[in-house]
């Protein structure tokens, strides 16, 4: 009678302990269903709208952002304003541009080979913002490995369901975790490292409890950095607004 007791607790501890495999869900059904809780419309591939970002970081002044994104009409604009500082940086078809306070710069093909201002900057700032707003969505983008394996796994004092992703060579060399909740699907944090073994790059904590919502998508309103080695705050980026227009 001991013995046939025992099995059942065993079980019970190996399958409730952190960092033990998730055995009913799979990598892609878990990218699926937290798809599913944040853009339930498939509205992202078409995403045109003005997400208006303050970025606080610590014993600096605050930078205002202004970020348009309009992919049906391959446009992405970004104005930051920082002190006495506005700069607008534009892609427009692949054509960039750049002023700054009011005067222009140069304008240059997004396919030049140099890579100099504007477009190799331009096209970066594209890159950061239309990745990390389009999260998990962008998970899907072509080059993505996404481990078939999900573990559960307390992380920042939470549990979680987590996803690991690796990209091919020729798109990025950094490995990622992403947490999601295992309620809702909702992603909850997510961190990178350069070097997993140094503990080196950042993790990023999200404010699920509030979410901005455009064109259907929940976008969390707070996103704060952390370094993973120190857990020290690099900065805050805040989504005060969002528009569906693209302003």
């Amino acid at each position: 009678m001991i013995r046939i007791l025992l099995l059942p607790l065993f079980l019970f501890i190996f399958f409730s302990s952190p960092g033990l495999l998730a055995q009913d869900i799979t990598g892609k059904e878990l990218l699926s269903r937290a798809i599913d809780y944040h853009d339930p419309d498939n509205a992202w591939s078409t995403f045109s709208g003005t997400l208006f970002i303050t970025m606080e970081t610590p014993n600096n002044s605050e930078r205002k952002s202004e970020v348009t994104l309009n992919f049906p009409a391959d446009y992405f604009k970004l104005v930051v304003r920082k002190d006495d500082t506005t700069t607008e940086e534009v892609i427009d078809k692949g054509v960039c541009s750049l002023v700054v306070n009011g005067k222009k710069i140069k304008k240059q093909a997004e396919d030049s080979t140099n890579n100099e201002e504007p477009c190799g900057q331009t096209e970066m700032m594209r890159n950061y913002y239309t990745y990390l707003y389009g999260l998990p969505m962008k998970l899907r983008d072509k080059g993505t490995i996404i481990d078939p394996a999900v573990v559960k796994k307390t992380f920042k004092g939470k549990a979680y369901l987590t996803l690991k992703v690796n990209y091919e060579e020729e798109v990025g060399k950094d490995t990622w975790y992403f947490y999601f909740n295992p309620d809702n699907y909702a992603l909850e944090a997510y961190q990178f490292f350069h070097d997993e073994a140094a503990n080196d790059g950042e993790y990023i904590m999200l404010e699920t409890d509030n979410f901005e919502t455009i064109n259907g998508i929940k976008i969390p309103k707070k996103r704060s950095w952390y370094t993973n080695k120190e857990d020290r705050l690099l900065g805050t980026d805040i989504l005060t607004r969002a528009s569906n227009k693209t302003e």
